[in-house]
């Protein structure tokens, strides 16, 4: 097999546990500067049309990518240095130790019963208005954004980066990152945002749903039982107006054995989304239970990404080989 399939592999897993390990750099965060690019872009070619945002999403998504291919290609024969690009890359993309702190930190003001911290803390996971939230609603804001960025900070930049190496690593997170800035509902992004959210919705079509169905596998660490979480997840799944962020949030909620849904109130406007789950609302008991099926989730999905990387290594060397047969 060659060398640089094992050494994406070793690179998945070594940027996973350096991740876990130390988590998101307090400064100079290359995805924190990738965004104030994204907006200076913005600022030169927004017009209120979609193909303007199309513009806007094909050149902030496509110089990562180019650039993953370039290293990837600069590195294909020397293992070494394709093992360094590719942890770093990972190390870079993934979310899930800081995703996991913000929930056990938000339970732990909630423990205390200290909701002016709690509602400060709200904007480190998710844009909802917390001035009017109470601990239930502050629980369940906390735990559907661990489901919906277990998917998009951890299993869909490592599913990815399974796929296509450095380049699928970046391309997602700064496609993702496109989506966060400028895929939301306003007026000023109605149309503009509209490529960038579609691209964001795609991309994550595959790891949301491998998100639910290991949210299954690993319900136990949360007390919960597969088989009502599977139950749970395939009745709410397709009730949420997302198509990716219900099949999180459904799983989340049948292992937890919590209600989730309801109305969000953001700044300048509220939805109201269908129920998600059976059983009371979450409370701050549930949320270090939510970190530990976060943490259970990213450990069996940078296992499957390692072995993919493999995979398509092998698969990759038996076509070759098979052309250069049938070419004799």
């Amino acid at each position: 097999m060659p060398n640089r399939w094992t050494a994406d592999a070793a690179g998945l897993l070594a940027g996973y546990l350096l991740d876990a390990a130390i988590g998101d750099p307090r400064r100079f965060h290359p995805v924190a500067g990738f965004g104030t690019a994204a907006a200076a872009l913005e600022r030169r070619v927004y017009q209120p049309r979609r193909r303007a945002g199309a513009l806007f999403t094909t050149a902030a998504v496509g110089v990562p990518v180019l650039a993953g291919l370039a290293a990837g290609r600069a590195t294909r024969h020397v293992p070494a240095a394709r093992f360094a690009l590719t942890a770093a890359a990972t190390w870079t993309v993934l979310g899930g130790r800081t995703l996991r702190k913000e929930s056990r930190v938000m339970a732990r003001h909630l423990g205390n019963g200290d909701l002016t911290a709690a509602r400060g803390r709200l904007n480190h996971l998710c844009g909802r208005d917390p001035s009017a939230l109470d601990e239930p609603e502050l629980a369940r804001a906390t735990v559907e954004s661990v489901a919906e960025n277990t998917s998009d900070a951890v299993v869909a930049p490592l599913f990815w980066g399974a796929l296509l190496g450095p380049a699928g690593l970046l391309g997602y997170r700064a496609a993702n990152t496109l989506d966060a800035m400028v895929g939301h509902r306003s007026v000023r992004y109605a149309r503009f945002g509209t490529p960038s959210a579609r691209l964001d919705d795609l991309l994550n079509l595959a790891p949301s749903r491998l998100t639910g169905l290991l949210t299954i596998a690993v319900a136990p660490v949360a007390g919960g039982s597969p088989r009502e979480t599977m139950r749970v997840w395939r009745r709410d799944r397709a009730d949420h107006p997302s198509p990716n962020a219900g099949q999180c949030e459904s799983a989340m909620a049948g292992a937890l054995g919590v209600r989730l849904g309801g109305r969000n109130v953001y700044f300048g406007r509220s939805e109201t989304r269908p129920f998600l789950g059976d059983g009371p609302r979450p409370s701050a008991v549930h949320l270090k239970r939510a970190a530990r099926v976060s943490a259970a989730v990213g450990v069996a999905a940078v296992l499957l990404a390692a072995g993919g990387a493999l995979v398509r290594g092998g698969v990759g060397a038996a076509l070759r080989r098979g052309g250069k047969g049938g070419a004799r």
